[in-house]
This record gives structure tokens, sequence and C-alpha cells, in this order.
């Protein structure tokens, strides 16, 4: 995991999810894990344990996403924006109408170690987030995605 000239951009709520996650794997995850470990060497032969194996495939993964999770903190940049100019930065969540079709999208702006497009975060380095920053309610973007290209206006920044 690479870490940026900037660190790690952050809100302060997705400071706090990485911290949850990382005490979750430490406290509960990797203890079963090692529990399963366990369990598997006391059944004996582990040459063809398809319980062993992927219990320490899984342990290998908890492994390296521990470390992800102590890189991220490390060099965190928590962000907590005051909006008080009404601008999209990172941390405002964003309602954006799609020109050509109407449909109205919502957007929190945060930074890439905590994006999730699924659930309406997206990056401030993303294309979408970059066009964003700094609009206002009434302001429209064109935005090229990988898609294509997408106009949108902006509806209210929170």
């Amino acid at each position: 995991m690479e870490v940026s000239e900037d660190g790690f951009v952050l809100t302060r709520e997705g400071y706090r999810e990485i911290q949850r996650e990382l005490n979750e794997i430490i406290t509960r995850k990797r203890p079963e894990v090692i529990q399963r470990i366990r369990e598997a060497r006391q059944l004996g032969d582990l040459s063809e344990s398809f319980d062993y194996e992927d219990a320490k495939r899984i342990q290998a993964m908890l492994e390296v996403r521990i470390q992800e999770l102590k890189t991220i903190l490390a060099h965190a940049n928590v962000v907590d924006r005051a909006i008080s100019d009404g601008s999209v930065g990172i941390g405002t969540k964003v309602v954006v109408r799609d020109l050509e079709d109407g449909v109205e999208d919502t957007f929190t702006i945060v930074g890439p170690a905590e994006s999730s497009p699924a659930e309406g975060r997206i990056s401030h380095e993303s294309c979408v987030g970059r066009e964003l920053l700094g609009k206002r309610a009434g302001d429209r973007v064109t935005v090229n995605t990988p898609g294509g290209i997408v106009r949108y206006e902006v509806i209210s920044v929170q």
C-alpha cells in the first residue's frame, strides 16, 4: 500500500470506521481463525486438510488487512470540514441531478481509503469527485467517466 504525499485523506467518520474494522479483526476474527487452525491440527494429517489450508489462507488475508489498516491509520490526514461556504469538499454530502435523464444521486465526498461507490461514498480523486470539488448548488459540471460523458447539476451541498 503506497502512502501519498498527503497521507491517507479521511473524514473523522472514516477514521473511526477503520479503527472499528481493525479492532474487529484483532479481537474477534483473528482469534477465531487461530482456533480453527488449532482444531485442524488436532485432527492429525494436515497434508490434505481443507479446513487447515482454508484457515491458513484466511489468516494470511487478515494479517495483510491488519497491516493495511495500521498503515492507513498511521498516515491518516483527518479532514474536519466546517461547511460554512456551501461548497463541495471532503466530508460533504452533495445531491446532483443527471442533466440527461433527470435522475438524482447523492454522494459523500471522501478520501480514497474510505470510498465505496456502491454506498454513495466517492473519492475526491475520482473523476466525478474531482469535478465536484468547490462547486455549489446550481453549478453544473461535465465529467468524463469510463462510461462516457455525464453532465450534472449540483442540487444541494450539506
